[in-house]
């Protein structure tokens, strides 16, 4: 393995059209050391492997003759808009490498395990009891997943996943990524809220349930066909019940009279769409057929307007149609170069800022004037 960082630096020293010394100096490092190193007598250090990289824009793992991480080709072939999901395939392939790179540096994703249930060969019946581990597991952290407008962040939060919204060109739901160092969810910017949401549960109920190892493509979660394979329908009966779960519903629903407005104002309190909420209301017999059919005709904005919310669902569509890159994936990035482990690109890459810009943001060079008296 050795020999083989050494031989792919050689190969990019030539490529470069440099010296080796003018080389080392342009990547920071000591040349010398960097001699040795490349003769064998010294190993390269994590630092000057993240210092390399990030001269030649490749990867630590590509240094270290780690084959790269390729989705499945069958997942590629999946019938959706090539530009949205190549660009959310792409995006995932650069946040796993992220992942690899700084596991190679020490740091690596806390993700929290499941083991799937499968006394039941009913995939409903283990999506509810998955959802069910998942929930109590959230409630230690003093989470309940239920309440939260920030999906996104209280994913993270209980279960270690990075969770990235990403914009995209054309219509595409989401996707989920699990591999020896990296699991994560890609979702696109969203001007439907709930939609977004539950996309976000439903791959976390392909991460928990180690569905596909590598990458598990959702381009469009309504689509009927998709609907029907068993590790779907898992996964949208634990994103029902994560987000709606059962004994909360039933404690509700004891003190509701059901009418559009109130049938409206839990949706709006629950931040999900009125067709989930209906569906759910109506599998556990809370609901009958026709309330169920009355309350799917609703869309968002009706259930806003009924329960005076429309304000506040502006805020939540404002929200969802932004981007949004991984938190624990932002703090390690750093963390990395804190521990003087990693350059700061990555970290400012991934943020979407220039490096020198953030150099002189962390390094104060840029302060205020000072108050004239």
């Amino acid at each position: 393995m050795a020999g083989d960082t050494a031989a792919r630096v050689r190969h990019l020293i030539a490529e470069s059209g440099l010296t080796q010394a003018e080389f080392a100096v342009k990547a920071g490092l000591d040349a010398p050391k960097m001699s040795k190193s490349l003769s064998g007598v010294r190993r390269f250090t994590s630092l000057d492997l993240a210092r390399i990289a990030d001269l030649c824009g490749v990867s630590v793992d590509w240094l270290l003759g780690v084959d790269p991480l390729t989705p499945s080709m069958a997942a590629r072939a999946a019938t959706v808009s090539p530009t949205s999901a190549d660009a959310a395939i792409r995006e995932a392939e650069r946040l796993a490498q992220m992942r690899t790179d700084l596991s190679f540096l020490g740091y690596r994703q806390d993700v929290a395990r499941f083991e799937v249930p499968r006394a039941s060969t009913s995939s409903l019946r283990q999506g509810r009891e998955l959802a069910a581990l998942a929930t109590a597991h959230a409630a230690e952290k003093g989470i309940e997943l239920w309440r939260c407008k920030d999906l996104a962040g209280a994913v993270e939060a209980a279960f270690g996943v990075d969770v990235r919204v990403h914009r995209l060109a054309d219509g595409f739901d989401g996707l989920s990524w699990s591999d020896e160092h990296s699991s994560l969810i890609v979702v696109a910017t969203s001007e439907v809220p709930a939609r977004q949401r539950f996309t976000i549960a439903h791959e976390l109920g392909h991460l928990l349930a180690g569905d596909d190892q590598g990458l598990h493509l959702d381009a469009d979660l309504h689509d009927a066909d998709h609907r029907r394979k068993p590790s779907e329908k898992r996964a949208n009966a634990f994103a029902a019940e994560l987000l709606l779960p059962a004994e909360m519903l039933r404690e509700k629903a004891g003190h509701i009279t059901w009418g559009l407005e109130e049938f409206a104002r839990l949706a709006c309190e629950l931040w999900v769409s009125p067709s989930t909420l209906a569906w759910q209301l109506f599998n556990l017999q809370l609901i009958d057929k026709g309330q169920c059919e009355s309350f799917r005709a609703l869309t968002a904005w009706d259930a806003a307007w009924k329960a005076n919310a429309v304000e506040s669902l502006g805020e939540w569509i404002q929200h969802t149609s932004r981007p949004r890159v991984p938190l624990p994936l932002v703090r390690t990035t750093f963390q990395a170069y804190a521990d003087g482990k990693a350059t700061l690109r990555p970290f400012a890459n991934l943020i979407g800022v220039d490096t020198d810009t953030m150099r002189q943001a962390i390094t104060g060079m840029r302060e205020d004037p000072p108050l004239e008296p």
